[in-house]
């Protein structure tokens, strides 16, 4: 054997496979490879995420719930004690004959060892050391007129308790001032309620167990959780005592993220009010406003701690109160400012369009016979001076008449002319003085025609809205094309574009508006809880600035009772913007509610007037406006109001001829944009003269070729359901030939719709106990309306 030794060479017909197709990614090996070991910057960064175990994780759940539970606990053993404000107990009576005073006076005599402290506003404070807990009790004005006195009242109260009386022969639980209440206080929020019932032992001993079952029955269908008290004895009130402090207190959101105090003494110095009381709520920072209802928004310039002049413990009745400055206002104090500044050129334009309106000319207006010349009408002297308004409710798209309705009034007021005469040449017949004030003559003398024609109006265009919606009479004195020129066809209402910067008021300027309006809320209430300032239950002094005397002069001269309320606001809350909030309608609201109508609305803490514009509450980015709010209907109210972070009740009001007020309608608050696009819509009717398959002629849409080219481009639509378009124009008369997408039936009608952006005017007017106008504040004007 050879030293060198040989290697095996290959032949040319040896096998090679094929290597493995890993596609356009690399192979596990391939990646392995070129890695080397390396681990990616990523997951050495990234936390090491613990697998726990069952055991594990139960006990974390069960720490949570235990955490959550016990700072409830707190939260609760805190109410009413020494350490905290009382429990603040509205006393209210179902009915207007019940005097609440004989149910204070019971409970301030039920425990011989409790403490009844009594000051100028009408507070009344109880101190229950066997309880260790402190109640304060107010009594609101019951009466006809006293509604807004009374839901201020609950605004700020922790507890409501009804009063009931067992004497009423008829056997009923509220009367009608009762029932309107207690729907008012549904409506707004009612804080926790107690129903007591009195005067049982004023009957007989075997009516009494029948007695309070049926009125059980009717406070179950009211408030289904509520058990009847009985208060006759000291024994009862002193149980009634012990469930106000013990049960489970309803939480009312739009109260609990806000500071408001309800004024145990209110003093008045150098334009500086100085208000006492207990803080409830969230923390009050001094650098913001507060909002006092019947006066407005202001600034607060600092704010002073007290002793507690109403402690639990005798012992502690001749302590030394204690004044301390605990905050002062400083530079970072927001301002009173409402609306946004205003550009040059705009403020121009306003004024420039505000000159326009004063040098219009006034047309002369006068009431004159049918067919009388103009030489015998001069010697008429009723002549009214109207001035021309072409802005005036939508450039009056409403109010157009065709001449055919125009000559039906001429030929009718003719035969009542007619008639007229004919009824001079009868015999009058004489009446006795006793026949004249009969029944019927007083029921007459009571009723206002003037509103009942214009409830009777009212009515016939609801139904007519009803029944033929947004459809109007083409005008046959102007083309269409320029008479509807701001309106714009849609393809489609769900997914057709439209932009939310063009053709914006002037007004729009002046206001405030979001980037993301539901995130900015969720961070405000938030945060609401935990701001720098002077916490909750604390007995303090608030010293608001900027009150002219003569304001508060003319506030004290029209306030009914003591009440005084402040309210904490959170930030951006005193800034104007569009509103918008879903409202349905009351069950004993039966009369239609126009859009653009003056209404008394509260939305939350605040209590304003404004004239609302309706649109439909459904999903998508585009609402319809709708002329009318009927009953059973839910809509969307939007107006211009001050900025108000929801959740938040709302309450519109109607005010009656009698000056009474009615509730119509309620709900909530749903959001402060003013990017919501509400479109009104305006549809020209036509009607098919031929047919022929899928092709018609179609009439009475227009009166000239012109707008018959001009619309061109615009789907039709018809009543039973059919999509078409305008193909061509026949004649010059407004006859075109439209082609659908099946055969029309011969009562079928044709329409036409067209869209345009409305707004809401900008009628904001605060509900003030005082028409003075605010000095240094921009922003719309007061009214009084109490």
């Amino acid at each position: 054997m050879s030293n060198t030794q040989q290697r095996h060479r290959h032949g040319s017909l040896k096998q090679t496979n094929k290597p493995h197709k890993t596609g356009r990614h690399r192979s596990k090996s391939a990646v392995e490879n070129a890695n080397k070991g390396k681990t990616s910057v990523k997951a050495l960064s990234r936390k090491m995420d613990k697998v726990m175990s069952r055991d594990s994780r139960r006990q974390q759940a069960n720490q949570l719930r235990k955490n959550k539970r016990a700072e409830t606990m707190n939260k609760k053993r805190q109410l009413g004690t020494a350490e905290y404000a009382p429990f603040l107990v509205c006393l209210l009576p179902l009915e207007a004959s019940i005097d609440p005073r004989s149910t204070l006076d019971m409970l301030e005599k039920c425990d011989p060892e409790a403490i009844v402290y009594k000051n100028s506003t009408g507070i009344t404070y109880l101190s229950v050391p066997r309880f260790k807990q402190r109640f304060s009790f107010i009594v609101p004005p019951v009466g006809r007129g006293n509604e807004f006195t009374a839901l201020d009242y609950l605004k700020v109260a922790d507890t409501t308790l009804f009063i009931v009386s067992a004497n009423n022969p008829e056997g009923e639980i509220m009367d009608k001032w009762g029932a309107r209440i207690f729907q008012m206080a549904l409506a707004q929020g009612l804080p926790t309620p107690i129903v007591a019932l009195q005067d049982l032992e004023s009957i007989a001993p075997k009516k009494r167990i029948p007695m309070k079952s049926g009125i059980q029955k009717g406070i179950e269908k009211m408030l289904p959780d509520q058990k009847l008290l009985s208060l006759d004895t000291n024994s009862d009130a002193l149980n009634l005592l012990r469930k106000i402090g013990a049960q489970k207190k309803t939480k009312l959101r739009n109260r609990m993220y806000r500071p408001h105090l309800y004024a145990d003494r209110v003093e008045y110095e150098e334009e500086v009010l100085k208000v006492t009381g207990y803080l409830r709520g969230t923390p009050l920072d001094v650098n913001r406003l507060v909002y006092i209802p019947g006066l407005g928004d202001f600034q607060m310039a600092q704010i002073d701690v007290i002793t507690d002049p109403y402690p639990i413990d005798k012992r502690n009745l001749d302590q030394e109160i204690v004044r301390k400055v605990f905050a002062v206002a400083d530079d970072r104090q927001t301002p009173l400012d409402r609306e946004n500044a205003v550009d040059d050129v705009m403020q121009e334009e306003e004024e420039e369009a505000v000159e326009e309106e004063t040098e219009k000319p006034k047309k002369l207006v006068k009431r004159v016979p049918v067919g009388m010349n103009s030489y015998t009408a001069a010697w008429i002297p009723d002549v009214e001076e109207v001035e021309e308004d072409e802005e005036s409710e939508d450039e009056s798209d409403d109010d157009d008449e065709d001449f055919m309705s125009c000559a039906s009034e001429v030929d009718s007021n003719a035969e009542m002319d007619d008639g007229g005469s004919q009824n001079d040449d009868q015999e009058y017949e004489e009446i006795t003085e006793e026949e004249g004030i009969s029944n019927e003559a007083k029921y007459d003398e009571g009723m206002d025609l003037e509103e009942e024609k214009r409830s009777l109006d009212k009515l016939k265009a609801a139904q007519l809205d009803k029944h033929w919606p947004d459809e109007i009479d083409t005008p046959q004195d102007i083309p269409v094309r320029l008479r509807y020129q701001k309106y714009r066809g849609l393809e489609s209402f769900r997914t057709s574009p439209w932009d939310t910067e063009k053709g914006l008021p002037s007004d729009y300027s002046r206001i405030f508006h979001f980037e993301n309006f539901r995130n900015r809320a969720r961070f405000e209430l938030k945060e609401a809880a935990s701001v720098v300032g002077v916490p909750a239950g604390l007995y303090l002094t608030i010293h608001i600035k900027g009150v002219n005397r003569d304001i508060w002069d003319a506030f004290k001269s029209g306030q009914e009772s003591e009440n005084f309320i402040i309210y904490g606001l959170l930030p951006h809350e005193h800034k104007m913007s569009i509103v918008n909030c879903i409202l349905r309608r009351t069950p004993d609201s039966e009369m239609p509610i126009e859009s653009k109508e003056r209404l008394i609305i509260q939305c939350g803490y605040r209590r304003f007037l404004a004239n609302p514009i309706y649109s439909e509450h459904t999903h998508g980015n585009k609402y319809k406006f709708e002329k009318f709010f009927r009953p059973d209907e839910v809509v969307v109210a939007s107006f211009y109001a001050p900025i108000q972070y929801p959740p938040a009740a709302v309450m519109c009001f109607r005010q009656n001829p009698d000056s009474s007020v009615s509730l119509v309608a309620a709900g909530s608050l749903l959001s402060c944009d003013p990017n919501r696009i509400i479109l009104k819509r305006i549809r020209l009717s036509g009607y098919p003269l031929k047919i022929l398959k899928d092709l018609a002629v179609v009439r009475f849409m227009f009166f000239n070729a012109e707008d018959v080219n001009y619309y061109k481009p615009i789907q039709l639509r018809t009543r039973c359901g059919r999509l078409g378009h305008i193909k061509e124009s026949l004649g010059t008369h407004g006859h075109m030939k439209c082609r659908f997408d099946g055969q029309l039936k011969s009562q079928d009608t044709v329409y036409l719709q067209l869209y345009k952006r409305v707004f809401p005017k900008w009628t904001y007017q605060e509900c003030l106990k005082t028409a003075i106008p605010r000095q240094g504040v921009s922003g719309s004007g007061s009214m009084d309306i109490d």
